[in-house]
């Protein structure tokens, strides 16, 4: 078979994990990149090398590491001021294209799907996708008031891509809603309720979904938490699973605490034969997608759905003329429950399909670097599809509050034709023109819990966070209780979907009580 030379090819991956390593100056971030960037390059297995090979990278993107978003990850050990460029001089390249995301956990795919046009057009040759992450140590070393320096200024500034909008309304951060910890459980009560299950029954079906995950991560190597956890022990409060945010105990959230670093490596099908890159290193990508939801959660006119993920899975199988029976794996973003059931519900999988729903172990198992999970993913995907020649193989990302998504259709078959997508710009405007929930930002009188969350301390519960519809209006409306023991205690054991509440102004924030 004849496959058109500008085919764009994903021909190396490398990943590291590192549970033991101790801090130090040159361990930083960019450095961590660098040397998973070492083992993308030995993985392609190219005639001229390694070296000389990295030498010829002529695009770099690096995924926002957590420490420049957040002041909660904050390292007191300092900076790069241009990631790319300071990989870049790590393996000696002189990259046209320096790139450096803004946060969101879709940004990995979204990039192997910008890289896949720009090398199919001939704008580029080589590209590396690359992030790591290293608050275990950083951690560490804070704790141990280890004199660390992570300061470095290669020069020039990159070029930030993504969007860089806040996830929140100005309404739901009134409420103190900001945080993946508080949106997530939100969207996880909303599920419970389509489905119509009660509390007990729910846990119990989360700690079964979530088993698999623990299953795939016992057997990874380069998974953090490997203990493969049952069911029971995924859905039972304990001192080493305690409450996060109700219905999420810890087990069930995202583990950002470690140190892994991802990278991927892109060129053409003329390319990788100039450079000796042998065949059964390529990977092809079959499909892609990318669209965001509505971006305010609270706006949102089905909490439990998202047309993104439906339409990147059935534009990215559409492109290569596949259904999603014609899977063998998936890795769908798993930050926490909620992302998976729906995305599970949109793609067409079922509860009791056997095929892998994480290649990896999921991002509380495997573990969660931050923006960079899906370069993992990505990577394991292609050692996936390699092992099983012709197979195909799906990545879904996901940034925000199952907010941004990115899709990736991966297999060994070669792609026939021209390699083309969809102009990415319809699908999003057909996402735009979708309605939107009216949001109340003065809700008065009664109105019922649409869903809700309790978020702990280290001990006890401390506030609790609703959104509910007003019953003269329809109208949705965002309210939040502070530290009531009662109330609190009482959300935690009784049903609240569906129960009345009456609404007050107090302190600027809008306070339910239920009636």
């Amino acid at each position: 078979m004849t496959i058109d030379p500008w085919t764009p090819i994903l021909v190396g991956c490398g990943q590291i994990t590192d549970t033991t390593g101790k801090p130090s100056s040159e361990r930083s971030n960019v450095a961590f990149c660098a040397e998973s960037a070492g083992l993308a390059l030995a993985d392609t297995g190219a005639s001229i090398g390694g070296a000389a090979l990295g030498r010829k990278i002529d695009a770099v993107a690096v995924l926002e590491f957590f420490p420049d978003i957040s002041p909660r990850f904050a390292s007191p050990f300092g900076r790069c001021s241009n990631p790319p460029k300071a990989v870049a001089n790590r393996l000696g390249a002189a990259p046209r294209q320096l790139l450096y995301t803004h946060s969101g956990g879709n940004m990995p795919q979204y990039l192997v799907n910008r890289f896949a046009e720009e090398l199919a057009s001939g704008e580029t040759e080589l590209a590396l996708v690359c992030g790591a992450e290293l608050l275990r140590s950083t951690q560490n070393a804070r704790k141990a008031g280890l004199a660390i320096d992570h300061n470095e200024d290669p020069g020039g500034t990159p070029t930030r891509i993504g969007d860089n909008r806040f996830g929140f309304s100005d309404e739901e951060a009134r409420h103190e809603l900001r945080a993946a910890i508080h949106f997530y459980p939100l969207l996880e009560n909303a599920i419970r309720g389509g489905l119509k299950r009660d509390v007990a029954s729910h846990m119990a079906a989360m700690g079964r979904l979530f088993e698999r995950l623990a299953a795939v991560a016992k057997a990874n190597p380069l998974a953090t938490r490997r203990e493969g956890y049952s069911a029971e022990r995924l859905a039972t409060i304990s001192d080493d699973n305690r409450w996060i945010c109700f219905p999420y105990p810890r087990l069930m959230n995202s583990n950002a605490i470690i140190d892994q670093a991802a990278a991927v490596l892109m060129t053409s099908v003329e390319k990788a034969r100039d450079w000796g890159i042998p065949e059964d290193r390529w990977v092809f990508l079959h499909g892609c997608a990318d669209g965001t939801d509505t971006w305010v959660v609270s706006e949102r006119e089905r909490l439990d759905s998202s047309p993104a993920i439906r339409g990147c899975a059935r534009i990215a199988l559409d492109m290569a003329g596949k259904s999603a029976a014609d899977v063998a794996a998936f890795d769908l973003y798993s930050c926490f429950p909620s992302a998976v059931e729906v995305a599970m519900k949109e793609i067409g999988i079922a509860d009791d399909d056997p095929r892998p729903i994480s290649v990896t172990g999921g991002l509380p198992f495997f573990g969660g670097p931050g923006n960079n999970y899906v370069t993992h993913s990505i990577a394991e995907m292609m050692n996936v599809v390699r092992a099983k020649p012709g197979s195909f193989g799906m990545v879904t990302a996901n940034g925000n509050y199952l907010t941004k998504h990115s899709a990736g259709l991966y297999s060994t078959e070669p792609t026939k034709g021209p390699w083309r997508r969809q102009d990415p710009r319809k699908f999003q405007a057909e996402l735009d023109a979708r309605p939107r929930q009216r949001v109340n930002t003065k809700p008065s009188g009664t109105g019922r819990i649409e869903t809700y969350c309790v978020a702990y301390g280290r001990d006890a519960p401390e506030k609790a966070y609703i959104l509910g519809r007003l019953d003269d209006s329809g109208d949705r409306f965002v309210a939040m209780a502070g530290n009531d023991p009662v109330l609190l205690a009482d959300m935690l054991t009784n049903e609240q979907l569906g129960r009345k509440v009456s609404l007050t102004e107090k302190d600027g924030r809008n306070v339910f009580s239920t009636i």
